[in-house]
């Protein structure tokens, strides 16, 4: 049978672990990745739709149930294909795709998907604000239209790689004059564009992996807005419950993430082991193993729809049991725990929990109940939508932007 990108395969409806097999054989008879250059391949294995199984065929998908993007990954680094750096642009492939591929135009898509994929444009996220954070809504960035543009002028916060960034998905407030959910428009945003202005936000471990950025006069075009004017609160939810997702969510071996190195300096250091720590640790292992599965089961619902407020709780327990860990790491090797050696200023282009000694990731896992909504937030979220809880009293609910106090 001839699928819609021309190739020989089952059709949408027939794709099973067999099939998809066979088509990376075809694709690496035709792609060594002994001899194919890194760029290079990984552009044709998008192509090949072997970059996102549940994407539409001719843009890096199969149109394929989502769980077999796993058997494709795995036959790929079998065979020693180069993956995309997926912490490298970890936003982009979380974040701004499955939006775009939700909200964009068929010319977005087509523009946007395979750089963001194959990692030759990195991707930011312009959402927070020094004074919209837990309240996003209440953003005071503005974008006023100029004909087929709009100017841009405000303060973002806490934006993870802004400063390796080709391009920002960008929430605006577009008319003052509304409540503020409904005043809010979503856009693409040009890093490189004149008025964008990114300074270092150094952290707690000494590194400035987060930026403030600063608008200033920034035009963009009409056509790099995602979804109708003043549905930018809608839009933005959808790349929110991604974030959530993709945050939390990421598949774990057993006795993998942060456990793993905690179990590693109990099994590697017995002399600093006690009863009272054991019993800790067993406990740790217990809840990464519950938070383990209860991930797996969410991916699995999401092969069947869009992440929902589900995300929400693993990304809050993903937050807490990386600092009860981390902690119990640091406390386990004592005056070891303390040593951190490096407090040099860097701008990194992404996050290694796991090869960094283990005052750095005590310190580094504390911004995780801050990162991608606050735990706060998070149990809000989960009471009202997960829970049916009723919902916390509103003031502002019908009062229009401009008129709410400051």
């Amino acid at each position: 049978m001839t699928t819609d990108d021309g190739g020989t395969g089952p059709g949408s409806a027939g794709w099973g672990p067999d099939e998809v097999r066979e088509r990376v054989r075809e694709f690496l008879a035709a792609h060594d990745p002994a001899v194919t250059e890194r760029t290079e391949f990984l552009r044709a294995r998008f192509d090949a739709g072997l970059a996102w199984a549940h994407f539409p065929v001719g843009l890096g998908g199969l149109g394929a149930p989502r769980s077999l993007q796993a058997v494709a990954d795995a036959e790929l680094a079998a065979a020693g294909a180069p993956d995309n750096d997926p912490q490298r642009i970890g936003i982009g492939l979380g974040m701004a795709a499955p939006t775009i591929l939700r909200y964009g135009t068929p010319e977005q898509k087509e523009r946007f998907l395979r750089p963001l994929w194959t990692g030759e444009e990195v991707w930011c996220q312009l959402f927070s604000e020094p004074g919209a954070g837990s309240d996003l809504a209440s953003l005071r960035t503005r974008a006023v239209r100029d004909g087929d543009t709009w100017v841009v002028d405000g303060q973002k916060v806490w934006t993870s790689s802004a400063h390796t960034a080709r391009w920002a998905i960008l929430i605006a407030r577009t008319d003052p004059d509304v409540p503020k959910h409904r005043g809010i428009t979503y856009f693409v945003c040009d890093m490189t564009a004149p008025g964008v202005e990114v300074r270092p936000l150094r952290q707690i471990t000494g590194e400035a992996e987060f930026n403030e950025v600063f608008l200033t006069g920034v035009r963009i075009p009409d056509a790099h807005r995602l979804g109708d004017e003043g549905d930018g609160w809608r839009v933005a939810q959808a790349t929110l419950m991604n974030e959530r997702v993709a945050i939390g969510g990421n598949p774990l071996p057993r006795e993998g993430g942060m456990i793993a190195r905690a179990a590693a300096v109990w099994r590697e250091r017995p002399e600093l082991r006690t009863l009272q720590l054991h019993d800790r640790l067993l406990e740790l292992w217990v809840e990464a193993e519950v938070a383990r599965l209860g991930a797996e089961r969410v991916r699995q619902q999401l092969a069947v729809g869009a992440p929902g407020p589900e995300g929400s709780g693993l990304k809050l327990a993903f937050a807490g049991l990386n600092q009860r860990i981390s902690g119990f790491e640091v406390e386990l090797l004592g005056e070891d725990g303390l040593r951190y050696e490096d407090w040099t200023m860097v701008r990194p282009e992404k996050v290694d929990f796991y090869g960094r000694d283990a005052g750095y990731r005590y310190l580094r896992a504390k911004g995780n109940s801050i990162e991608g909504g606050t735990s706060e937030i998070l149990r809000n979220i989960i009471a009202e939508r997960v829970l049916g809880l009723p919902a916390e009293p509103r003031n502002d609910k019908d009062v229009a932007w401009k008129d709410l106090p400051r």
